[in-house]
């Protein structure tokens, strides 16, 4: 008996001593981040997709059905007049004919770009530069036939017509920090994920797009330190919570006539973040919300005689969630739209006049993402939270029949990006503990091939002692339960005290707690001796209207107080010390920190927040009123959620981080912060990353940072 114990302490012994050590560095640089495949672009068929290859040299067809290259479109080696030897992104035209591909590129804001972009006639075989002009191009848009490309410098719109080789400039008053034509704002870039909101009717002879003026936007200035005698400043116009917006038009470009016309759609409309030409006629639909969000109208407009009438209209208590706007998909005289009119995100679907036809789906759960809808088979994909919201699932309706069909098989998270008309799909799934999974489906949900399988991250993950994550729920401070997760040491021992960080972001509609595979510095945490755990409190996403609205008018509260409840329930388990308690958190994760230590009765020991709101004052006008209206509207509320006003009731040690060029959460909010820590006397400790922006990249940076964050929760905790 002895000898055999020996000989398993032995394998034990020799088990522990072979496997790998998590390394801060190694998660920070993506050594165990899952890899996906190269974007894809669904041909008008539906049939193929275009890819480019590994190297950025070529770009080519290949068929949804066999996975097998059928045409090559693009091959810098042998383009004619080509002058690069690779090239960063392509757009094929509609009728595949035509393609642009683009070079130098030079962020401007968290997603858009400007670059040097290249004209190739597939038929020619030629490359030559689009456009003469020295400066740098962005938001190529081209019409439905191909034979036209709109695009946008220094702010106006510039049109080319490929047939006739001929370039014009269709607006002139565009300018830096005032008009806008074309693209969008930083706001709505940010908040309603837009970078363009240009479009051609079916025909090519007409352009709309969205003017913004941005004069009286106040400016916002930040100073770049690196590499400067004296600080350079970036100024930008940012609308904060209550201040002035742009002003924003929707106009149509007559391409015969050379004429623009504005729209005639009601002035009380604030925002128009998405327009669309209906796939025939001159109808343009213009989606606009009112500046409180809670009224959105679907405008259709006559392009040629401006006249518009709203086809849908809705209203509700607290706001429009503006993502909905992405899932209206027009065909034929029929439209479908999200709404959470039944206190559910579901689909609905209308004719061309606005009038309600059928509800698609329905039940306590969340239609969390419209994906594809076949006109032909009168077929609507979509994603949903319906088994489990911390699972997605892919499934097919059938809009003339009802029928609901769940094409994915495996529980988890399931994401699906279709081909034109659905034909084919390409899933992406994981699980807990399996990496991304990348396949290729019909449009039955069959599987036909694999794209990635990341085997190679699965050899590596099998040499690692890695922490499990465990589902678990938790009481919220009225009681409701709340989905939460923990993770402990690899040698966890029941018998040990452990200190424990809670991680949350706890933001409106967010989601932490998932079922889907992740490594990150919280693993890494597990091996310095903490126990990790993760709670998604109220407000969170794909539990119903009223759980993520929750927190309307009043955000901060319920957040910080279910926060403080599951810290409470984690103190009364056998194996965690009550007395050494963090919270951590980034951005609204980092604002909440500072809420739940201000007002969590010191049942927190310490906390890390990095780029957080300190006011929702300081924050911008179209997030923060979704959720709190102005602070002329909700005074109470602004003042209750304020981390500033409630700097003197901190309880515990404090680190603040934040990037000093940050554009998104300005540094003014941090800097603000400690001005009241040091009046209510209370002692904390900073650090700045110079000109580093909200998400401080970088693996070095990001090392540099946890290191930071561990060092002071261990000297802390």
């Amino acid at each position: 008996m002895k000898n055999v114990l020996g000989l398993l302490l032995a394998c034990f012994v020799l088990t522990t001593a072979s496997a790998q050590r998590l390394d801060l560095m190694d998660i920070n640089s993506g050594k165990y981040s899952a890899r996906g495949v190269q974007p894809v672009v669904s041909s008008a068929d539906g049939e193929s997709y275009f890819q480019a290859d590994n190297k950025n040299t070529m770009i080519i067809k290949y068929s949804y059905k066999t996975g097998l290259p059928t045409d090559t479109l693009f091959n810098v080696n042998k383009a004619r007049e080509c002058t690069f030897s690779s090239f960063q992104g392509f757009i094929i035209s509609p009728d595949e004919k035509r393609l642009v591909v683009y070079n130098d590129y030079e962020p401007i804001y968290r997603h858009s770009f400007k670059a040097n972009y290249y004209y190739y006639d597939i038929r020619r075989n030629l490359v030559r530069k689009l456009t003469e002009n020295k400066e740098k191009q962005s938001i190529p848009t081209f019409s439905k036939d191909g034979r036209m490309l709109a695009y946008v410098i220094n702010n106006n719109i510039w049109l080319v017509k490929f047939d006739y080789d001929t370039e014009s400039q269709i607006t002139k008053d565009g300018a830096l920090g005032k008009i806008i034509n074309g693209g969008t704002d930083w706001v709505y870039e940010e908040e309603f994920a837009t970078t363009s909101i240009m479009d051609f009717s079916e025909d090519g002879r007409l352009l709309a797009f969205v003017r913004f003026d941005e004069t009286n936007v106040p400016q916002y200035s930040m100073q770049m330190y690196e590499n400067n005698l004296y600080p350079t400043s970036f100024s930008f116009k940012y609308p904060k919570a209550g201040e002035q917006n742009s002003k924003v038009t929707c106009n149509v470009f007559d391409i015969d006539s050379k004429t623009i016309r504005k729209m005639n759609i009601p002035d009380n409309v604030e925002y128009i973040p998405r327009i669309q030409f209906l796939p025939t006629g001159d109808d343009l639909a213009i989606m606009t919300l009112n500046r409180e969000q809670n009224k959105f109208d679907l405008f259709l407009a006559n392009a040629r005689s401006s006249v518009c009438r709203s086809i849908l209209h809705e209203e509700n208590s607290r706001y429009i969630d503006s993502e909905l706007l992405n899932y209206i998909y027009f065909f034929g005289n029929q439209f479908v739209y999200v709404s959470e009119k039944d206190g559910y995100s579901h689909i609905y679907l209308y004719d061309k006049n606005g009038a309600q036809q059928k509800k698609l789906t329905s039940g306590n759960y969340d239609v969390t993402s419209l994906l594809a809808v076949d006109p032909v088979s009168k077929t609507v994909f979509y994603e949903a939270a319906e088994d489990s919201p911390l699972q997605r699932a892919i499934y097919k309706v059938d809009m003339v029949k009802g029928i609901k069909t769940k094409l994915s098989t495996k529980q988890g998270t399931n994401g699906a990006t279709f081909s034109k008309n659905g034909k084919y799909y390409i899933n992406s799934y994981t699980n807990i503990s399996t990496p991304r999974i990348v396949t290729v489906h019909d449009a039955t949900g069959k599987e036909l091939r694999v794209l990635e399988d990341n085997a190679k991250l699965k050899n590596t993950l099998a040499g690692l002692n890695l922490p499990k994550k465990e589902f678990i729920t938790v009481k919220a401070a009225d009681g409701q339960d709340l989905n939460a997760y923990i993770m402990k040491p690899v040698d966890f021992n029941p018998s040990r005290k452990y200190p424990l960080v809670m991680v949350q972001y706890s933001g409106p509609n967010s989601q932490q707690v998932a079922d889907k595979y992740g490594v990150d510095w919280t693993d890494y945490l597990t091996t310095q001796g903490f126990i990790v755990a993760c709670v998604d409190g109220r407000g969170t996403a794909a539990r119903g209207e009223d759980f993520r609205k929750c927190t309307y008018m009043n955000l901060g509260i319920y957040e910080s107080d279910d926060q403080a409840a599951a810290a409470r329930h984690f103190a009364s388990l056998p194996y965690i010390d009550g007395s050494k308690i963090a919270i951590w958190g980034w951005s609204y994760g980092g604002y909440n920190v500072l809420m739940s230590m201000s007002r969590g009765n010191g049942v927190f020991k310490a906390g890390v927040a990095i780029a957080p709101v300190t006011d929702w004052k300081f924050y911008d006008s179209v997030y923060a009123e979704r959720f709190m209206r102005t602070p002329q509207q909700n005074a109470a509320g602004y003042q209750s959620g304020s981390p500033i006003l409630l700097a003197n009731k901190l309880e515990g040690n404090l680190l603040l981080i934040h990037g000093s060029a940050d554009d998104n959460v300005h540094f003014q909010n941090t800097m603000d912060y400690a001005a009241a820590l040091v009046k209510a006397n209370k002692q904390f400790d900073m650090f700045v990353f110079t000109d580093k922006d909200h998400s401080i990249r970088g693996a070095a940076n990001r090392t540099y940072l946890y290191e930071k964050v561990i060092k002071f929760l261990k000297t802390n905790m």
